[in-house]
């Protein structure tokens, strides 16, 4: 029997990106809601997708990571308060990724920092509230600081060829900007902050404009551009993210995972002098040690369709140690590839384990992640199994 098509309607709540418009008329089928945004997830095969990504180049409209926008004489002294990395050494024009942390010590957030001024800095977020967060901490912080969310909208333009696309557009004083750094910049007169940054480790650029009613002619500007090099229309890639291990807010992680379960204790500086938000929790879970921890595993059977939309039990002898927090198959390695939260004493590289799917049992494997590093052997870890 044919399932019935529904239709879901968020209504005004939803907000819609300055470039909504554009990626419909480029092809846009389906969308996701983050950070209160439509985010377009579809544009019609996310294998092809996946190839233009790593093959030519892909245009994604992500205005879904919102701006947190901190200024004010003591902004240096707050963004410290709100992360256990160390920023004494991040310079004007530098961006770095961070971890929002609670008191608790759980991640709330991993956004990249980007350090416009001295007293300027923005919070380019993954998928929850810190706005809200960062207000309800300033409040009885005694530091003096605004923080609001700006009209910014970031682009990405990922890909081997996004280079000479940027190269077109701005000329050859983007061969200078270096990896994770920013630069302020003008293209026919739209105002945006152009980034070596991007979720998917491939060669790429973030580009955030800095007014929303010139999202359409941005779009159209980088697609015309880009028509010469193969540029695409796309969505970020669940398949080249997994393969490189990069995580996802609420899927790999949340309020409740510390830094060191996601092998991010380099992003936790334990003998900073500023008290951030979760020193105390984090300072005990160094000293205990991890009960789990996040590794990689490959999974065996008939190529997964799509990725999981819930969390696969992991089991050992048909008792639970763990979960599938991300999953998918990757066409280059021909192999399913998976994140998981494991018990500590199942993660040797190795392990045989089972997963349970929606639709059936299925045996699987810790393996080494990322599981394709191109700077390496471009054969994968799961593929050696």
């Amino acid at each position: 029997m044919k399932e019935p098509s529904i239709t879901f309607g968020f209504g005004t709540q939803i907000r819609k990106s300055p470039y909504f418009d554009a990626t419909i008329r480029w092809g846009a089928k389906d969308f996701s809601v983050y950070n209160h945004m439509y985010i377009p997830r579809d544009f019609g095969d996310a294998e092809q997708n996946f190839w233009n990504l790593v093959n030519t180049a892909t245009l994604s409209d992500v205005a879904v990571e919102r701006q947190v926008e901190i200024t004010g004489p003591d902004a240096a002294t707050f963004v410290q308060l709100l992360t256990p990395r160390n920023l004494s050494q991040c310079a004007v024009g530098q961006c770095k990724y961070v971890l929002i942390t609670n008191a608790q010590g759980g991640v709330l957030n991993d956004p990249i920092l980007l350090r416009l001024a001295e007293n300027h800095f923005w919070l380019s977020l993954a998928d929850s509230d810190i706005l809200l967060w960062a207000q309800g901490v300033a409040i009885n912080s005694g530091l003096d600081v605004s923080i609001c969310e700006p009209d910014v909208s970031p682009l990405q333009l990922q890909g081997p060829v996004s280079g000479d696309i940027m190269r077109s557009l701005f000329g050859e004083r983007i061969e200078t900007l270096r990896y994770y750094w920013l630069e302020e910049m003008v293209l026919e007169g739209i105002p945006l902050i152009v980034s070596r940054t991007g979720w998917s480790t491939e060669l790429g650029y973030e580009i955030y404009l800095r007014d929303g009613s010139c999202g359409d002619r941005l779009w159209e500007l980088i697609m015309e551009a880009g028509k010469p090099f193969g540029l695409a229309p796309g969505h970020t890639s669940s398949i080249r993210r997994i393969e490189a291990g990069m995580l996802s807010y609420h899927a790999d992680m949340d309020a409740y995972t510390n830094p060191y379960e996601l092998g991010l204790g380099r992003l936790v500086d334990l003998e900073l002098e500023a008290e951030f938000i979760g020193k105390a929790a984090l300072k005990a879970f160094a000293l205990k040690g991890l009960s789990r921890k996040q590794v990689g595993i490959q999974i065996g059977g008939e190529p997964l369709i799509g990725s999981n939309n819930e969390f696969w039990p992991v089991l050992i002898d048909g008792e639970q140690v763990g979960k599938v927090t991300s999953a998918v198959y990757s066409p280059r390695l021909k192999s399913n590839i998976a994140l998981a939260m494991v018990a500590i004493e199942h993660t040797a590289i190795g392990t045989a384990l089972d997963v349970a799917t929606h639709r059936e049992q299925r045996s699987a494997a810790v393996v080494e992640k990322p599981f394709y590093d191109p700077k390496k052997n471009p054969s994968s870890s799961a593929a050696k199994l």
